[in-house]
């Protein structure tokens, strides 16, 4: 399945019997030797009683995630097809649980609290000192404002604050942002656990557009073009200064089916 161009391989793990190796993850992940994907995500059941399923999420590199946007959208889908869900589900994360609607063959998902929120921070890099911002949306983002995304030097400069000690020690995804008008913005994401440019970030999306309601007073909901071409749309609220009721409505496509011998 694919959202917005973010893709991942989905399995339906409810009777247990399926244990993949982080070497495993690696190679369904990989674009020449296997099926090729940014992440994949197991379906299993919620053993906590909070949410109808929860997921087992594997980036590509192996390592475990705690949230998803695109892969929320498509695993809420994943679900309505194997399963036959409703018009509303939920599912644990290690964020927390997602609920998500399906609106035809979009899904607006229901993200947990974003928090963590720091403006204007000044980190030095290799090329001078860099005006970052961040925000955790399940997971951590850094924000930065660029003139032109075309020109944005995302895998580089990305891959430098990715790991740079000001986010030690777990790192963090990385967001050019540039400003299209009054409620658009162009999002480009590095993406942790990928360690490269994807053509869309969920959470990245949704980090980026809350950062600039608050720097630009953009009001919900805003629309948001990613490297992919996609748009997705982020709505908010706020309450006390802080972000909740927070949505992200966006595409989740399947791509295509069929078995895996491992």
């Amino acid at each position: 399945m694919n959202g917005a161009g973010n893709d991942f391989v989905l399995l339906d793990n409810r009777a247990g019997n399926l244990s993949l190796s982080r070497e495993q993850v690696v190679q369904l992940c990989h674009r020449q030797r296997g099926v090729g994907a940014d992440g994949l995500m197991l379906l299993v059941p919620c053993k906590s009683g909070k949410a109808d399923w929860a997921w087992d999420f594997y980036n590509s590199d192996g390592s475990t995630a705690e949230m998803c946007g695109n892969g929320a959208r498509c695993f809420a889908r994943y679900i309505q097809r194997v399963v036959g869900a409703s018009e509303r589900i939920t599912f644990e994360t290690l964020a927390g649980v997602i609920s998500a609607e399906f609106k035809g063959e979009r899904v607006a998902i229901g993200l947990t609290a974003p928090h963590g929120l720091r403006l204007n921070e000044h980190v030095t890099l290799a090329g001078g000192v860099q005006t970052i911002h961040s925000l955790n949306t399940g997971v951590p983002h850094a924000v930065l404002f660029v003139e032109d995304a075309d020109k944005a030097m995302v895998q580089p400069l990305g891959n430098e604050i990715r790991f740079h000690a000001h986010f030690a020690p777990r790192g963090t995804n990385v967001n050019f942002v540039q400003l299209l008008g009054h409620g658009r913005i162009r999002v480009r994401t590095y993406e942790r656990g990928v360690e490269g440019e994807t053509l869309a970030c969920g959470t990245g999306v949704t980090a980026s557009a809350l950062i600039t309601s608050r720097l630009h007073g953009f009001a919900s909901p805003v629309r948001v073009q990613v490297q992919g071409g996609d748009e997705m749309e982020v709505s908010f609220a706020e309450n006390g200064g802080e972000f909740c009721a927070v949505h992200l409505l966006g595409p989740a496509d399947f791509t295509f089916e069929g078995g895996l011998s491992l």
